[in-house]
């Protein structure tokens, strides 16, 4: 198994790992057999050396990239405030869990800055952001027409599923998190779904969901559910007879001008992507997602990738929650976000036309003091450009 967390393999080397992280390592492994119970110290290592560490498919870029122009400000004067204390840029990448912060408006750098140990050129992992990924290349699949749309059955792509209790499930359902199936996402424990089966792809995956119970009718309830996100995954590749890596490289990643050949996490040699997690990507390819966003998901030339409508559908609130759309995030003023755990974000601006992206590194999968750092500041930046 390899767990959407990055599966740390026997045979692991890297230069600087230290006998803490190898004792760690056991721990992990006889547990969740993942990085979700490393130490910070040896997580921001891994966290930037998944290809190294892990098996991936590459996503690669084309011969040219979109050039973002800079247009730097200065944020001597910047804060923003938590628990009511305020703090400052520099007060912000004192912190271990801050590794890298852009900002861009109108396609122009306004703030770009790495901690120590990471630069423009690091491949970050991405966790759930690539969820939101995963809802675009839905979106492309409609457009494609190898989905019709998102009332039907994601059973009619993955027929084992019929008989369970995903039999009358929706694929906008799975896109909500409000299938009705139960499922438990605690990262602090060693024994939920998430930590048994987070990372589970094909039969394995499908076998495990198979058995969960209904609790709820489907599109009613919001429940956050990585294992469905890697059901989109299944259901994407179901639907498009290829894996997610080249759909994503030949639909996004080139086209659009990715500067950075990404790696996705993949469940083995020969294995498929976790459709919920572990792009790893540079700071400015998460940007450069967020304009393709921006965009209306389009390319340069005006090629539309996805359906006309999609992304304010995507990003529009749900039955279950009015804070989640089709596994994007929802915020105020039309705002939106991909999200992944230990602060990973793309957070979109359409009336500012901005896209503010972090790479982080918190002492906590989430809900911790380094989660509050990091919507404080994006909240004040927007509010600041």
């Amino acid at each position: 198994m390899r767990s959407h967390a990055i599966i740390l393999g026997a045979s692991l080397v890297l230069s600087g790992y230290s006998s803490v992280f190898a004792q760690e390592q056991e721990l992990a492994l006889s547990g969740a057999d993942s990085l979700l119970f490393l130490s910070q110290e040896n997580r921001q290592t891994a966290f930037g050396n998944i290809a190294v560490m892990s098996t991936t498919r590459t996503v690669s870029t084309g011969d040219d990239y979109l050039e973002l122009a800079s247009e730097p400000r200065d944020w001597n004067e910047f804060s923003y405030v938590v628990d009511g204390v305020s703090y400052t840029l520099d007060d912000y990448f004192s912190r271990p869990a801050s590794r890298g912060l852009l900002v861009v408006q109108d396609g122009k750098v306004l703030l770009e800055r790495y901690a120590e140990g990471n630069d423009e050129e690091t491949r970050w992992v991405s966790f759930s952001v690539t969820k939101s990924v995963t809802s675009l290349l839905i979106g492309a699949a409609i457009k494609d027409g190898y989905i019709a749309n998102v009332d039907e059955l994601v059973s009619d792509y993955i027929p084992r599923l019929k008989e369970t209790s995903y039999g009358d499930v929706r694929i906008k359902d799975v896109l909500h998190m409000a299938s009705g199936v139960g499922w438990d996402e605690d990262y602090a424990s060693q024994v939920s779904d998430v930590a048994i089966a987070g990372a589970y792809n094909g039969v394995q995956l499908v076998n495990y969901l198979a058995d969960l119970p209904k609790v709820a009718e489907p599109g009613e309830k919001f429940n956050y559910n990585t294992g469905e996100t890697n059901l989109a995954g299944e259901l994407l590749r179901s639907a498009i007879g290829n894996n997610a890596s080249t759909y994503l490289e030949h639909k996004i990643w080139k086209p659009f001008g990715m500067e950075h050949d990404a790696y996705w996490l993949i469940s083995g040699e020969g294995g498929v992507e976790t459709g919920g997690c572990c792009i790893n990507a540079t700071l400015r390819d998460y940007a450069r997602i967020g304009l393709f966003v921006l965009a209306d998901g389009k390319l340069s030339d005006g090629t539309r990738v996805v359906p006309e409508g999609w992304i304010e559908e995507s990003t529009s609130p749900s039955e279950g929650s009015d804070s989640y759309g089709y596994l994007w995030w929802l915020y105020d003023e039309g705002a939106f976000s991909a999200r992944g755990i230990f602060q990973q974000r793309i957070f979109i601006d359409p009336a500012r036309n901005a896209v503010i992206a972090t790479h982080g590194n918190a002492l906590n999968a989430v809900g911790d003091e380094d989660a509050a750092h990091t919507d404080a500041i994006i909240m004040a930046l927007r509010k600041a450009i």
